[in-house]
C-alpha cells in the first residue's frame, strides 16, 4: 500500500473517532477543500471545518469504502450515516473523494455526492421540493458558511 492510501486511512480512521483535530493535522499548509455545502474552503479553514463538524457530529458512522493513492492522486469512496443537527433528520450520505497530495499531506481535497439526494434526508420536504434548485444550494452553502464563521470566532 501507498503511504498516501494509508493517510487517507488514517483521515477516515480520525473521521470515525470524530478526531477532526487528527484530520486538520493530514492537511499541507494552504490546502485546498470543496464539496458541494462547502465549495471552496482554504487554508486553516479546511481543518476548522472538520474540527466544527466532528464537534456537532451526533451518531457518526463513516465507512471508507474503497480507497487508491499514489504520490501524486488518491481516490476514496467513502459512506457517512449521522443524524443532521438542524434538522434531527437520519442521513446516508455516499461520497466520492478525491485528492492530490504534497510532501506526504493533502494538498487538494474534492468531495463530491448527490446534492439534492443529501437535501431529501437532511431538510425533508423542503429538501425534495427545493434540493434540485441553485437557490436551496446557495442557502445551505450560506448557512454552513456563517456555521464555519461562528466557530472560528469561538475558537479565537
Amino acid at each position: 500500500m501507498h503511504p498516501n492510501a494509508d493517510l487517507l486511512r488514517r483521515f477516515y480512521e480520525a473521521f470515525q473517532r470524530r478526531d477532526g483535530e487528527a484530520m486538520a493535522g493530514v492537511y499541507a499548509p494552504g490546502a485546498r477543500f470543496s464539496d458541494p455545502v462547502f465549495p471552496a474552503l482554504s487554508g486553516n479553514d479546511v481543518g476548522a471545518m472538520w474540527r466544527m463538524l466532528t464537534s456537532r457530529a451526533r451518531d457518526l458512522t463513516v465507512t471508507l469504502v474503497e480507497v487508491e493513492a499514489d504520490a501524486g492522486v488518491g481516490r476514496a469512496r467513502w459512506e457517512a450515516t449521522y443524524l443532521f443537527s438542524a434538522t434531527g433528520r437520519r442521513v446516508h450520505n455516499v461520497v466520492e473523494g478525491r485528492f492530490r497530495f504534497a510532501g506526504g499531506r493533502i494538498a487538494e481535497h474534492v468531495d463530491d455526492f448527490d446534492f439534492w439526494r443529501w437535501s431529501r434526508q437532511a431538510l425533508g420536504p423542503a429538501g425534495l421540493l427545493l434540493g434540485w434548485t441553485p437557490l436551496l444550494r446557495r442557502k445551505v452553502q450560506a448557512q454552513a458558511r456563517a456555521g464555519l464563521e461562528a466557530f472560528l470566532a469561538r475558537s479565537r
